[in-house]
Parts: structure tokens; C-alpha cells; sequence
């Protein structure tokens, strides 16, 4: 068994589905993105990065945002200490390896572009220090898509700064049934006397970045290439590949395209081959898709998505 299944299989101890947003994380940490859900209230969206930290042996923090949330409460900032008469700096909860910031559009603007230059650079700027921070860095930003009061949208920069935006969906009759059997087992409540699997370390931070360096031997055909740029292409130039140019506000830029490239060896990497075929392009387009493009007020008039037009695009694009 690889690396990358035995971490699946002991993120499984602890979460019950879910394979989507499993994938999504490790895809994130082996090629430097960052990962947005959305998803309601419940469905194990904290318990997956804490339990990723565990089998890994990384540090993990959450932030909650909240509309009275400041800069510094994520950074930190400099403190004045009376008794040596010197500013001393107190680092945030961004100095971390795993960073859950839970219900991110509840916070304004600033506060979530106080984001960009870590989620960016792997660097904080605190008064005239700046600060690498320690690899791998990963943010994993939750959206709760049922609330309207009290919330903000992303700015558009730091929306494109996600690797990916995945919808996390309701658990299925057989997997709701798990999750009760898992509670009960955990809660100690059953009678047969058994205990729930616990999940163990596996890696460390190391085996992460070797995986990393492992995507750049993953093989890609000169036709695949092209076949992702065709995917990108076709929401600027939506009608040469037959999709309603009236659909699409505003197409995807050059990073969608680099996005596309680094998610597809990642698939690969995890399906344990060491080239990319047409299906892994296809698994993660409209999570890397979705949050990057904007539908014209046409489009929603008439019930468009961003997912809608996606699956024009694998539709009409030729397949390699």
C-alpha cells in the first residue's frame, strides 16, 4: 500500500465518506494550494483537518471568523514590553502547518485579505519583520452556503488564490448509519465491548514534501496539455467550442489553467500511476473551476452555474 492510501485509510477511521473532500486535502497539501468548501454545518469539515494533522504530525489551529475579527487576530503584532522598554513580536494562529478558517465570509474584506500574502508568498509581514512560514502551509476556508445575514463575499483576488472550491454534499442512508455506529462506539455505548479505530501517524512533514517533489515525475502528453488549455479556453472563447457566449461574464485566467495542470499530476499521483490521462484532468474540473469565472446576469436569469457551464465544457471539448 502506498503513502497516499494509507493516509486515506486512516482519515477513514475518523470520517465517515467524504472521499471528495479527503482527495481535496491531500491533493492541496502535495501541490501547495489551498482548498475552499462549502458545505453545511456538520459534516466533518474540522474533524478532517485535525485529523490529517494527527496522521501526519502536523500543527494544526482553527480561527473563527466572525464580522469583529481583525488582522492581528490572524497574524498576530507587535506587543510593548514595559519592563525592556521594546516592541516584541506575538505570532498568530497563521504560523501553523494546517489552518481551518472556519466560516471565512463572515469576516470583512480585510480581514480575509490579511490571508492573501501567507496563502501566497508562505510569508507574514508584522511591522517591519517579515516571516517565513514553516512547509507544508495549508489553508482549508469553510463557506456555510445556508446563511445570507452577516456574511461577505470573497474578493475576487483571494478566491482565486484556492486551488479549489469543493461542494460537500449530505452523507448517504448507509454512510449516516456509519456515522451513528462511530458516535456510539466512541461514546463508549455499545454492549459487545468494541472500541473505535483510532487513527495512528503514518508520515511526518518530510514524506509530504517528498511527495512533492514525486509530482514532477509524474508524465504528461504534449495532447493532454493542450487539452486542459482547451478547457480553460473555452470560457473566453465559449463560442467556438458551441457554448453560449451571452453564459459567461467573465472567463478564467492563466492560473486556472496552471491550477488544472499541478490537480491533474496530483490525481495521478493518488490513482499510483505516473502519468496523466484524460479522467484525471476530468475529476477535479469544476472544483478547480467553479469559483473562477463569473455567469452573466443572463445566465442566472435563466438558472446557470458555474457547474452548468463546466459540464458544457467537458460536453463540447474534445476528448484526447
Amino acid at each position: 500500500m502506498g503513502l497516499l492510501e494509507q493516509i486515506k485509510e486512516e482519515m477513514k477511521k475518523a470520517i465517515i465518506g467524504q472521499e471528495k473532500m479527503i482527495d481535496a486535502l491531500l491533493i492541496g497539501l502535495i501541490t501547495e494550494g489551498h482548498i475552499l468548501i462549502e458545505g453545511i454545518p456538520g459534516v466533518a469539515k474540522t474533524t478532517a483537518v485535525k485529523t490529517l494533522g494527527q496522521i501526519l504530525n502536523l500543527d494544526f489551529k482553527r480561527i473563527q471568523f466572525t464580522p469583529d475579527l481583525i488582522p492581528s487576530d490572524i497574524l498576530g503584532g507587535e506587543i510593548y514590553i514595559i519592563e525592556k522598554d521594546e516592541f516584541r513580536v506575538k505570532k498568530g494562529p497563521i504560523f501553523t502547518n494546517l489552518l481551518l478558517a472556519d466560516e471565512i465570509n463572515r469576516a470583512p474584506a480585510k480581514v480575509q485579505s490579511a490571508l492573501l500574502e501567507a496563502m501566497q508568498e508562505r510569508q507574514v509581514t508584522i511591522g517591519e519583520d517579515t516571516f517565513e512560514l514553516d512547509k507544508p502551509f495549508l489553508v482549508m476556508a469553510t463557506l456555510n452556503p445556508i446563511e445570507e445575514e452577516g456574511v461577505y463575499n470573497l474578493p475576487e483576488a483571494q478566491l482565486d488564490r484556492f486551488l479549489m472550491k469543493v461542494v460537500i454534499e449530505y452523507p448517504d442512508e448507509k454512510e449516516e448509519y456509519q456515522i451513528l455506529k462511530l458516535v456510539t462506539l466512541q461514546e463508549g455505548i455499545t454492549e459487545d465491548g468494541e472500541k473505535p479505530p483510532q487513527p495512528r501517524q503514518v508520515a511526518s512533514k518530510e514524506d509530504i514534501l517528498k511527495l512533492k517533489e514525486k509530482l514532477k515525475n509524474i508524465h504528461i502528453d504534449r495532447e493532454v496539455e493542450e487539452y486542459i488549455v482547451n478547457l480553460t479556453m473555452a470560457t473566453r472563447m465559449p463560442e467556438k467550442f458551441g457554448i453560449p457566449a451571452e453564459y459567461i461574464r467573465l472567463g478564467l485566467s492563466p492560473r486556472a489553467t496552471i491550477n488544472l495542470y499541478k490537480v491533474s499530476k496530483a490525481v495521478a499521483l493518488l490513482n499510483g500511476k505516473d502519468y496523466v490521462s484524460p479522467s484525471d484532468v476530468i475529476a477535479h474540473v469544476k472544483d478547480v473551476f467553479r469559483h473562477r469565472f463569473l455567469v452573466s446576469f443572463h445566465a442566472e436569469a435563466e438558472g446557470i452555474t458555474t457547474d452548468h457551464i463546466v459540464d458544457m465544457i467537458i460536453e463540447n471539448v474534445p476528448v484526447p
